[in-house]
């Protein structure tokens, strides 16, 4: 079995391509392309999820192809620790514990410590289209985008005027690690990951030397380690904030923006949701499964490791098809059925599973539904160009829309009552 993720058909019809592996016996194959074994069945890919000892994290941030040596010798000088996505034991479980007592990652924490600055935001991006009444927009550059990583510059302290520079380095380090760029373009990215990585330095020691913590997450980090090296280095909580910049607002912004994309590609999706606001969680959490914004995820192996009848090799970059595992047959019914009524969605791994599992999970979930109803309410008539065509960016872990070109319509689809106004409705995790 072969996986092409930068080229197609699976940049447009990946499902297509999950459901040939999923057919194949075994749930396991080796890419010798990609040098990568593809695991994708659920229970493989939920096993490997929950079991560092076996599936390390050493190489997740690691790029999948030959870096050229001017781009590695960038790569080479950014000392950025392993403390979230890329650390295994004893490691991970000190940072965790760090990020689980500093960064609010449970629904009522969430609302109560982040549910107003979401608000704030949406309202605000939201009240910029409502302005563009009858024009065409890009609701992934104009929103999707936009709103998860404004929650996220609020919560860390990081001045807004930032916000474009945040979010070229982010996209370049998706393109840099799991993406196919030509040498020249590695060594630009590389030199852009390095620039990424001191201003997160920088942002952390400034907060130090100031010495008057606020509430945004870096005084709250730098407050939980209470100078001691044992809980956290300073230089761990730089690494903590560069991760959480490019994690926090990719997953969400994807999260966003095929919750759109399913939901206006089905006008009748949306309807609904204009019209019955608490149809939203249910909704999201389908989308999550069907359309995750991580559909591939990289692990390596520190021993080797049976699956099924295939064994696996210890020192094996693999690739856990995320994507591929919440369209499993074995565990959803008519996997390929987008239906946001059905039981089983929650069983889900878009959100990881075991000690890895998403931190920033609740905080998606909150700001994808206050989003949805808000723009329900908002712009009832919102819908997608006739001529839209799905496009990706070419990645083998992030599935990320190009665009999504839509028309601002404030007035109710024809032949609809409007839907009374959620806009201060509370709006239930997903």
């Amino acid at each position: 079995m072969r996986l092409n993720p930068c080229d197609e058909p699976y940049l447009t019809d990946p499902a297509g391509v999950w459901r040939r592996i999923l057919d194949e016996p075994g749930g396991v194959h080796h890419d010798p392309d990609l040098g990568l074994w593809l695991i994708s069945s659920h229970a493989h890919v939920r096993r490997a999820l929950a079991d560092p000892a076996t599936f390390g994290n050493a190489l997740t941030l690691a790029p999948i192809y030959d870096v050229c040596p001017e781009a590695l010798q960038l790569i080479m000088q950014i000392d950025a620790p392993p403390t979230t996505a890329a650390a295994d034991p004893p490691v991970h479980p000190r940072t965790r514990r760090a990020l689980r007592v500093t960064f609010a990652n449970t629904p009522d924490r969430v609302e109560q410590r982040y549910g107003p600055i979401v608000r704030r935001r949406v309202d605000e991006l939201v009240a910029r289209l409502v302005a563009r009444q009858g024009e065409q927009v890009d609701l992934v550059r104009e929103f999707s985008t936009e709103l998860p990583l404004l929650v996220l510059l609020d919560l860390l302290g990081v001045p807004e005027q930032d916000i474009g520079r945040v979010r070229d380095w982010a996209d370049g380090q998706i393109a840099l690690i799991w993406g196919r760029p030509e040498p020249a373009e590695q060594v630009r990215l590389a030199a852009s990951l390095l620039e990424f990585w001191r201003y997160c330095q920088r942002l952390v020691q400034a907060r130090l030397d100031d010495g008057r913590y606020g509430d945004d997450y870096v005084s709250l980090a730098l407050e939980y380690r209470d100078g001691d090296d044992e809980r956290l280095t300073v230089t761990e909580v730089a690494s903590i904030v560069f991760n959480l910049l490019v994690a926090g607002h990719e997953t969400t912004a994807g999260l966003l923006a095929h919750a759109l994309d399913q939901a206006l590609s089905e006008p009748d999706r949306w309807r609904a949701m204009v019209e019955e606001p608490a149809r939203i969680p249910a909704f999201l959490s389908e989308t999550l499964r069907f359309a995750p914004a991580i559909d591939g995820w990289l692990r390596v192996t520190r021993r080797p490791v049976t699956l099924g009848e295939v064994t696996i090799p210890a020192g094996a970059r693999c690739l856990l098809l995320i994507g591929a595992a919440n369209r499993d047959p074995a565990v959803f019914a008519h996997p390929d059925r987008f239906d946001p009524g059905r039981p089983d969605a929650a069983d889900h791994l878009s959100f990881g599973h075991g000690p890895h599992f998403c931190i920033g999970a609740a905080l998606a979930r909150l700001e994808a539904g206050i989003a949805l109803a808000r723009l329900t309410a908002a712009i009832p008539g919102l819908r997608l160009t006739p001529d839209h065509r799905r496009s990706y960016k070419p990645n083998v872990a992030f599935r990320a829309h190009r665009a999504l070109p839509a028309v601002i319509d404030v007035e109710p689809p024809a032949g609809r009552a409007a839907a009374p106004d959620s806009t201060g409705a509370e709006v239930p995790a997903a």
